[in-house]
């Protein structure tokens, strides 16, 4: 194990019948080819086990691309990776306030360019209960989405059930960032183990054409120094 540096997992885990996303179905997990039927087809003694898993895209941490609200815009697929993996991070703190909304008064004059900026609510505290998707919980506002566009911000992640306020049908802050090619981590959890700054971050979903969403093992890594 290298002592210079700590990976910190800031994703959910995801299981059986777990709801994510109140309304969407919750992923249903089973064997393909279990253990005791692999035993026919190879030989004495040797067992594998082949999974199954159906799931919508949007399943406990997931991460958004252009795709998922424009048609023309890059899908899982197109991703650049860079976009994606070994960003140098940033943590915002935006816990126990009187209101919702999280303003450009938290995201003015910082250096976020070229960096995963992360929104750290504690929402994730109530992840599965029905509390999480009671539809209160923190969001971005349009005018701080703008801004981290003005300022060049690489991807945009939240401990959220969502980054936008899903009191209406409107997804302001999805629209302007996914416009401008800036993925989206939705359902981050932990980030109360991060610095404020001086980590890299990767949320990297699978390479499928024609899919806007997926889940990803959001990480990351922390100097020990």
């Amino acid at each position: 194990m290298n002592s210079d540096y700590k990976l910190i997992d800031v994703s959910h885990t995801i299981e059986h019948g777990m709801i994510t996303y109140k309304g969407l179905p919750a992923p249903v997990i089973s064997d393909h080819l279990s253990r005791e039927q692999s035993e026919r087809k190879y030989k004495p003694g040797t067992k594998f086990h082949i999974g199954k898993i159906e799931m919508v895209a949007n399943t406990g941490t997931y991460l958004d691309s252009p795709f998922h609200r424009y048609a023309d815009g890059a899908d899982l697929a197109a991703l650049d990776l860079y976009s994606l993996a070994n960003l140098d991070g940033i943590v915002l703190r935006f816990v126990n306030q009187s209101r919702r909304e999280i303003d450009e008064g938290l995201v003015r004059g910082l250096d976020v360019k070229g960096k995963a900026v992360l929104f750290h609510t504690n929402w994730d505290m109530h992840w599965r209960t029905e509390e999480y998707w009671n539809g209160m919980h923190p969001y971005v506002s349009e005018t701080a989405a703008r801004c981290l566009v003005e300022s060049g911000a690489a991807l945009v992640g939240i401990d959220s059930y969502n980054i936008d306020n899903t009191e209406t049908g409107a997804r302001p802050v999805h629209s302007i960032l996914l416009r401008q090619n800036i993925p989206i981590v939705e359902h981050l959890c932990g980030l109360r183990e991060l610095p404020d700054h001086g980590f890299k971050f990767f949320a990297v979903p699978v390479k499928v054409r024609n899919f806007g969403t997926f889940p990803v093992r959001a990480f990351a890594v922390v100097s020990k120094s």
